[in-house]
């Protein structure tokens, strides 16, 4: 009898289980770095889907049934328990419905432990007979060398997860749809090829100036550092000094010291990543990098459908987002690290690609204090069982090592030693204090603001004063343009606006920007003067990089002045507690603000004092096990929110939406056009506002109130023209 893992394909032939079985074995294989890896991720392709052996499997899947009406996971899973391959059976119980946590591993695979399911014996004998297995060859799996601890045992199960996940899915991928198989990249890192590339580009940009000999200084420095073997890096360095690229040239020559298959770039905000994302594909071309963000949970059911109007490349590039085999890679925080910690099959997919890869994480500041902890733990372990090079980059580096009290990195090697030299050669800003920093109304502060006679950027801490600001100086005929930015608005939007602004500053144009702080990391704005709501001393600094960027306002410099407003608000208790730290500082000494080793004082002062950095005990999830504890303990993100589509927006966004809405299933693409055209909101506005909320049956929601050309998702009435009937 021949046993079937999947039913017939569109060329009507059936895929087979032991050509299945062994597929996926050898692709899981070929993901291990380590030669020692190798025959553990081998038996775990190979012991899967042993389930699939069961009579009444083979009957569901010859004459139909109900799916998932036979489990079979739990059998693949009790088999490699009982052969004593512990991280086998946590792997393959969980890949269809994900990781378990340990007591229901247990629950899973106790009965085949003891011997109590009805034709396991039978299933085993069929496996074995059908794949000439001796089982003898099944001894225990030495893991020694990654077992030293708990937490390194169970980020190696991830790894053999993702391994396993992605080999499944190729090999059931080619028995389905061989087209989209043949398409997937194989795409290498052309470290010599990007690096002429980055080196003529470097040759462009100016020598003149002290700023940009600095530059120039700074990234030879970093290459230095670049032949030392895989590890945790640090390039901390002032706003406009070029982070991006020196991080770039310093890891290409790092992954060819390590024989590194790719660079992943995680950023916190996804207009930074647009941002990011063309400056290389100006340099090194669109078709080695790849951008993979999204604001909708990909359910693991969508799959993406081919569609002839793309290029090759870009259906390449859709493909690659599932597993991330792509040279250079684009994420964010929360795209990142939620894979990291999730117990998900569709989610972990990538993982096992971060393995031999360096990771640059720009704007490293903004991860959640709240889970620092967990975050920094998950990375060693990732760093010594995956063979992954972490650099740090921001110019407020926070104090990620290890200390009393804080179990944190043992080793960060900085590119570049002497950086607070830079930091004393390069201040552009003078801060001052407004109103002494008593607290103030918004008639205040547009007075004050509006006494400048030049371009303004104002930055609060919540979307609330943004607004009634904008609103209040919108009429006034003091600035040439008024312009609003905050997460209320989409992206699409968002990003038009960001480019104005642009335009408007190269044109030496005055303009008044009332924004949210989300232009506070990576958006190179450079204004003359910059008002800063008071906020954690990282967020100050951050501002003051977007004030007189490029130093061309002689001695004078730029003016940031700190702002405190009557009921401002702080977007949580944690920023609120982190703002009141550095006002404390700041009214001891202002000058405070100039010296980058006070900000890593203050990082480690404010974790002492106001924050338990595992505060959802994840750490101790880990050694126990527990995966779907830890993925749902884990955010980046703490209050729940929800992506409205923006039907009003434009006359594309409800284009799209008409295309769209009577579509059976939506595919990955149509979740990734829509997003540029939606809005995160928190759960209890779409409860406040439901009646112009609508949920689709694709299972997205639409937003059919009033979208503000300026200021984004509004609750103002619609005009008529635009109402739903």
């Amino acid at each position: 009898m021949e046993y079937i893992a999947h039913s017939e394909n569109n060329t009507n032939e059936t895929h087979l289980l032991s050509k299945h079985l062994r597929e996926a074995a050898e692709i899981s294989s070929s993901f291990s770095w380590k030669e020692d890896y190798k025959s553990i991720f081998y038996l775990t392709g190979l012991l899967h889907d042993i389930g699939k052996y069961q009579a009444a499997f083979q009957e569901y899947i010859r004459n139909g049934g109900k799916r998932g009406s036979v489990p079979h996971a739990s059998w693949g899973a009790g088999y490699a328990r009982c052969r004593s391959m512990l991280e086998a059976s946590f792997v393959i119980d969980g890949h269809h419905k994900g990781i378990p946590d340990n007591s229901t591993w247990k629950v899973d695979t106790e009965p085949f432990k003891r011997n109590e399911m009805d034709e396991f014996k039978d299933v085993v004998e069929r496996f074995t007979e059908e794949n000439s297995i001796n089982e003898s060859n099944f001894n225990k799996e030495s893991l020694a060398d990654i077992s030293k601890t708990p937490s390194h045992r169970e980020v190696f199960i991830r790894y053999l997860f993702s391994a396993l996940t992605d080999s499944d899915w190729l090999s059931t991928e080619k028995h389905f749809d061989k087209t989209t198989s043949e398409i997937r990249p194989e795409i290498t890192l052309p470290i010599e090829e990007m690096t002429n590339k980055l080196a003529a580009e470097f040759s462009k940009k100016s020598k003149e100036g002290a700023i940009n000999h600095m530059r120039n200084e700074a990234r030879l420095k970093a290459l230095e550092k670049a032949t030392q073997p895989c590890g945790f890096y640090s390039l901390s360095l002032p706003t406009g000094m070029g982070k991006t690229l020196t991080s770039i040239a310093w890891a290409l020559q790092h992954a060819q010291a390590n024989n590194l298959n790719r660079i992943i770039i995680v950023l916190p905000f996804v207009n930074i990543i647009d941002q990011t994302a063309q400056i290389l594909k100006d340099i090194f071309g669109s078709e080695v990098v790849l951008e993979h963000h999204s604001s909708f949970n990909e359910d693991d059911t969508v799959m993406m459908v081919s569609n002839e109007n793309y290029s090759l490349v870009e259906q390449r590039k859709k493909l690659a987002c599932e597993n991330w085999n792509y040279p250079v890679i684009l994420t964010t925080t929360v795209q990142f690290f939620e894979s990291l910690f999730s117990n998900r099959p569709s989610k972990c997919r990538k993982v096992h690609n971060i393995a031999e890869s360096v990771v640059i994480f720009d704007e490293v500041q903004t991860l959640p204090k709240d889970v620092i902890l967990p975050t920094l733990q998950m990375l060693k372990d990732v760093q010594s069982i995956m063979k992954t090079s972490f650099l740090f980059c921001t110019a407020t580096q926070p104090a990620f090592e290890k200390r009393k009290g804080f179990d944190g990195i043992d080793n960060i090697q900085p590119l570049i030693n002497d950086s607070n030299e830079m930091y004393k050669e390069t201040r552009r800003v003078e801060y001052k204090l407004l109103n002494k920093l008593e607290p103030i109304d918004l008639s205040y502060l547009l007075d004050a603001t509006s006494d400048k006679g030049t371009s303004t950027l104002i930055i609060f801490n919540t979307k609330k004063p943004a607004l009634e600001f904008f609103n209040l100086a919108k009429n006034l005929e003091h600035w040439e343009k008024k312009y609003h930015l905050s997460t209320g608005m989409c992206p699409d939007h968002r990003k038009m606006v960001i480019k104005d602004i642009r335009d408007d500053l190269a044109a030496k144009r005055k303009i008044l920007v009332s924004s949210t702080q989300l232009i506070e990391a990576g958006v190179d704005f450079d204004f003359p003067v910059v008002f800063r709501a008071l906020a954690p001393l990282e967020a100050i600094i951050q501002a003051a990089g977007r004030c007189n960027r490029e130093n061309t306002l002689g001695p004078s410099g730029g003016k940031v002045f700190l702002f405190k407003l009557h009921d401002g608000g702080m977007p949580d208790k944690t920023y609120s507690a982190c703002a009141n730290h550095a006002e404390e500082l700041i009214r001891m000494d202002i000058e405070q603000l100039h010296a980058p080793d006070n900000f890593n004082k203050y990082y480690a002062q404010v974790v002492n004092l106001y924050v338990n950095p595992d505060q959802y005990n994840i750490n101790q999830a880990r050694k126990a096990f527990n995966f779907q504890t830890v993925n749902d303990s884990y955010r980046i993100i703490r209050e729940t929110t929800d992506g409205l589509y923006m039907y009003n927006y434009s006359d594309e966004s409800r284009q799209l939406f008409h295309s769209l809405e009577y579509k059976e299933f939506l595919s990955k693409d149509d979740y990734r056009r829509m997003q540029v055209y939606t809005v995160s909101v928190y759960r209890h506005f779409v409860i406040k506002n439901s009646a112009m909320c609508k949920t689709m049956p694709q299972g997205f929601m639409v937003w059919y109130g009033n979208y503000d050309p300026q200021t984004g998702i509004s609750i103002e009435p619609l005009e008529a023209d635009k109402l739903v009937v």
